[in-house]
């Protein structure tokens, strides 16, 4: 495990010698950002000897209240963990004058990485690949909807924000539509000013099929904890922008129930040890990393889906996939194929919703690449066309089926540690229960009247 060294800290402060606050930054397994604010006189603590967190950081429901099934609470008197800086995630908080960031990760009292911890999750994933001389290349792309601060009053239901531009609401349905981009151009020239303050490639930004809705691509990197590392901290800059002009952005899978969903796609690539692109030199590789995506493809849906709102975004014609379908420069199936030179071909994974914590996404899209390669797996044909005509859903809509999916597919015995694995499963149980306690309005309207 690489942690950041002292001499990150100096550089740091030598070229920032203002700053006085550091927020040490840790996200749990929702990809929430957890963490504490530390004074300049803890800074070289923080560095050389950590900082206590609850390691129950990782066992928190919906409400951010600990699951004691997890073992992380009660059990073990809320032990704490020690967190350290990891390398290159020191940078300005460039909404806070003198303040700035550092992404932490946990270890136990053996001083071994916390198996519950995401990142430690995805770290170790990598590894079945970089085991082999493989390094995965990966670029994520985010899409969030912008809603209005007040939501309506007559439901309580959230709406599209005032354009800073026109002053009017948006209703704007026109995916790619420059009319929207220069409707919010003040928002992006922010979160696109913040990304480079903080060393994200953000390298693009474009409207999507509903008002509001905008989709922040990330440049790929050869590193998939630093995509990872890069997709957590541009949701809080997006936030942040939102909340400097008026407006609230939300990463829901499905705010609307009759707009598009919100999802995030992961691309990948695998290079051999040369640096050579192992997809363009052998279209069979391709194929093996296809078949283990799809074969595994279900099984991963309760991680890709971690909240009850995520399956509301399942079905025909939003483009949320729905069945272990794949295709060529096709986006109504799961695994796309991107049109690409050679050089670039990848899998585009589609699967995931907006709301998934970017560790686990790309940590699924690895371990099911590795297996498919593994096994030498084979996909069945691509779709050409529109796969929701042609294949039924097999995507469950029912959190506690994809639970069991999950539980039932024998290769993420292999891929996933058995303290994650335990800490996740009660996690996903206590929130199904907490949902299921609830009772809508649409139920009192039909029961009662």
């Amino acid at each position: 495990m690489k942690l950041a060294s002292i001499k990150e800290l100096e550089a740091y402060l030598e070229a920032y010698p203002d700053t006085d606050t550091l927020e040490l930054l840790l996200s749990d397994q929702s990809g929430y950002l957890r963490g504490k604010r530390v004074s300049r006189s803890a800074f070289e603590k923080v560095f050389t000897e950590g900082v206590c967190l609850p390691a129950s950081v990782f066992g928190l429901d919906a409400t951010g209240t600990t699951v004691e099934e997890t073992g992380l609470g009660f059990e073990t008197g809320d032990r704490d963990g020690t967190c350290f800086p990891i390398p290159s995630t020191l940078v300005p908080v460039p909404w806070h004058p003198n303040r700035a960031q550092v992404l932490v990760t946990m270890v136990d009292e053996n001083d071994e990485p916390f198996g519950a911890n995401p990142r430690q999750v995805l770290t170790e994933v990598a590894e079945h690949l970089t085991a082999k001389g493989i390094t995965p290349v990966i670029a994520v792309e985010l899409e969030f909807y912008l809603i209005d601060r007040k939501f309506v009053k007559s439901t309580g239901l959230p709406q599209p924000p005032v354009s800073q531009k026109t002053g009017e609401r948006s209703q704007n349905t026109q995916v790619y539509s420059m009319e929207d981009l220069d409707d919010f151009r003040e928002f992006i020239d922010c979160v696109m000013h913040y990304s480079k303050v903080q060393n994200l490639p953000a390298d693009g930004v474009i409207a999507e099929y509903a008002p509001g809705q905008f989709e922040v691509n990330l440049y790929h990197v050869n590193d998939p904890c630093l995509a990872a590392d890069q997709a957590t901290m541009l949701k809080r800059i997006i936030r942040q922008a939102a909340s400097e002009f008026e407006m609230k952005a939300t990463f829901m899978a499905k705010p609307y129930i009759e707009e598009s969903g919100s999802g995030t796609h992961i691309h990948c690539s695998i290079l051999d040890k040369n640096g050579d692109n192992m997809f363009a030199a052998n279209r069979d590789l391709l194929q093996h990393a296809i078949g283990g995506l799809l074969d595994t493809l279900v099984a991963s849906q309760v991680l890709m889906f971690p909240t009850q709102n995520s399956y509301k975004r399942l079905g025909a014609g939003t483009y949320a996939p729905h069945a272990r379908t794949w295709g060529w420069d096709n986006r109504s199936v799961a695994v796309r194929v991107p049109n690409s030179p050679e050089h670039a071909l990848r899998v585009e994974h589609r699967v995931a919703g907006a709301d998934s914590n970017p560790y686990l996404s790309v940590a699924l899209v690895l371990a099911g690449i590795d297996y498919g390669l593994t096994h030498k797996m084979t996909p069945p044909a691509p779709i050409d066309g529109n796969a929701y005509e042609q294949v039924p859903m097999e995507l469950t809509d029912s959190p506690r089926v994809a639970v069991r999916n999950f539980t039932k597919h024998q290769a993420f015995a292999n891929y996933f540690n058995p303290t994650f694995q335990k800490t996740m499963l009660a996690v996903r149980e206590a929130d199904i229960r907490l949902f299921n306690k609830q009772i809508s309005a649409l139920e009192y309207e039909i029961l009662i009247g």
